[in-house]
């Protein structure tokens, strides 16, 4: 038997446990207040550890105890460990009640169109299920979710077909952008539109700094134009969507929102056609990490409700 192999039959996951309630309350008498164990069986706990591994796992210091390299790495791992093991009794619990379980979604804003209408769908056939939903606008705090097992699954507007090594990323549609305004707005009646039409009437524009921003920049660009004075500037879409059910202001947004009932009822897009604009919109999740069956019905589902959005061209 090799030495990793007679490791692996000695660490227990109740020793992770306490080493990670001892990093994270930086004191063996607060972890043995958390577990409900005296102070020294905690530090018996770790000194097997210690010497079961063969490294020195926590530091005395003037502020408490903290983790050594060996263990940042032991405890880094453990996440996936323990993250594993839930998902396994989740799994278990699907199976004995397959109308419950949880999945938790990350989405940006635009995309909640998509995200609530899978919900809508899904809770019909699953009224037990429940959704955590997480609506960020930056794609590497979603993504640090995923990383992180706070999330199983994000929906949002891709960089590039290709997303970081450790993440899979399943293209659901390709969405242009358009140009909106709310549906009194004069030039939703026009059947012919030029952006430069538009140059000097009030716009909600994202802030230049963000992604979004620097797409509607090139929309404008790309035809020689200069990018028109905003009025408001704002990555919110619900401040954004407010102020154009008022008749007088203009957005450049994802397309894809007004197929679906969240905004066609208060929105139109004006007859511009933005090619430049055009991404993928992607289903990300975490390489070598199992869905819950919870999270399949998602990923599945919203296939099944973008379908007419992936047959367009």
């Amino acid at each position: 038997m090799r030495w990793h192999e007679r490791i692996k039959s000695r660490l227990k996951l109740r020793e992770l446990h306490a080493l990670e309630a001892v990093v994270q309350s930086g004191s063996m008498a607060k972890a043995g207040q958390q577990l409900a164990l005296s102070q020294s069986a905690v530090s018996k706990t770790i000194t097997e550890m210690e010497h079961t591994l063969g490294v020195p796992l926590l530091d005395r210091t003037s502020r408490g105890v903290e983790p050594t390299a060996y263990a940042q790495i032991l405890l880094k791992r453990s996440v996936a460990i323990f993250d594993e093991l839930s998902e396994g009794l989740k799994e278990i619990e699907h199976l004995i009640d397959p109308t419950g379980g949880d999945v938790r979604i990350g989405t940006s804003e635009p995309m909640t169109a998509v995200v609530a209408t899978v919900i809508e769908r899904l809770s019909r056939q699953y009224p037990r299920m429940t959704f955590h939903v997480t609506v960020n606008s930056s794609p590497p705090a979603l993504f640090s979710g995923l990383r992180g097992r706070d999330l199983d699954l994000v929906v949002l507007r891709m960089a590039s077909t290709k997303p970081a090594k450790d993440l899979n990323g399943e293209i659901l549609f390709h969405d242009p952008f358009a140009v909106m305004a709310g549906k009194d707005n004069p030039w939703t009646r026009r059947r012919r539109v030029e952006l430069s039409d538009l140059l000097e009437e009030p716009w909600i524009l994202p802030p230049p700094e963000v992604s979004i921003g620097q797409m509607v920049i090139e929309a404008f660009r790309s035809r020689h134009l200069p990018v028109p004075r905003s009025s408001v500037i704002t990555s919110s879409v619900h401040m954004r969507h407010n102020m154009m059910v008022t008749g007088r202001f203009l957005a450049m947004l994802p397309s894809a929102m007004l197929k679906f009932p969240t905004y066609r009822g208060s929105l139109r897009a004006l007859a511009i056609d933005l090619p430049e604009t055009r991404r993928p919109i992607g289903l990300i999740t975490l390489k070598k990490r199992g869905l819950s069956p919870a999270a399949k019905l998602f990923s599945s589902c919203a296939r099944e409700v973008v379908r007419p959005l992936a047959a367009e061209r």
